[in-house]
């Protein structure tokens, strides 16, 4: 049997509305799982999904069940704690309503088969966010600091790319490929737009470089490439 299917055979009877139920808990309330974390919380991973948290918000709630016990998130939650020690301001700024979370109702310590059922499910199938959805993070991201670089990233900087891949449960190669495609491609405000820049400002530079380029032409394109040569040197 799958883990869908275990889950809906075990909720079958209950509404939809029922099966969890989105609200927010103190951090404090919500506790280790009854019997140990499944996996080992990398340090490296909670300090760069604390900073995101920190630029944008929690993306995707936490699992527990109906004690608070955790059942998805230790890695965010390990990572709210930590911004609440290094950054007591943007814990406030995003948590002084509480931690949003996602109860589900059943008792953890009596059903320890439901309680990794769901915490594999949660995992596994987070929400699928859509290229402009993600696009629309990396703006956030960018306007508190990181950067998208192309050919490595340079030491200390914080990478878009790498970040969103942690937030949004994708690989970063997938990151990329939404990051190189704008819903506006003319914009040069979109990430996608200024990932492509020193592309396209090698070519309008060759543009200019003609001899014939008609006067409107090279005064639109010198504008143009100013704009882009703003956007890389921020």
């Amino acid at each position: 049997m799958s883990l869908d299917e275990l889950i809906k055979g075990r909720m079958q009877n209950a509404p939809v509305t029922q099966q969890f139920l989105s609200t927010t808990l103190l951090l404090s309330e919500i506790t280790d799982r009854p019997s140990g974390d499944t996996r080992t919380l990398k340090q490296s991973h909670v300090e760069a999904l604390s900073e995101s948290i920190a630029a944008v918000g929690l993306i995707q709630p936490i699992a527990v069940d109906n004690k608070g016990c955790l059942l998805a998130g230790g890695h965010r939650r390990a990572a709210i704690y930590h911004l609440k020690e290094s950054n007591p301001e943007a814990f406030d700024k995003h948590f002084s309503l509480g931690i949003p979370i996602r109860r589900y109702d059943f008792d953890a310590t009596q059903d320890a088969e439901m309680a990794l059922a769901i915490e594999a499910t949660e995992n596994e199938k987070r929400r699928d966010y859509t290229p402009a959805e993600v696009r629309e993070l990396a703006n956030r991201l960018k306007a508190a600091g990181y950067q998208f670089q192309q050919g490595g990233q340079r030491k200390g900087a914080k990478g878009i790319a790498p970040t969103l891949a942690i937030i949004v449960g994708k690989s970063q190669r997938t990151v990329e490929r939404y990051l190189s495609k704008s819903d506006n491609p003319t914009d040069p405000t979109s990430v996608g737009f200024v990932q492509q820049s020193p592309a396209t400002a090698r070519s309008i530079q060759k543009l200019l470089d003609c001899k014939d380029i008609p006067d409107d032409v090279s005064k639109d394109a010198t504008k143009l490439l100013q704009k882009l040569q703003r956007q890389a040197d921020p």
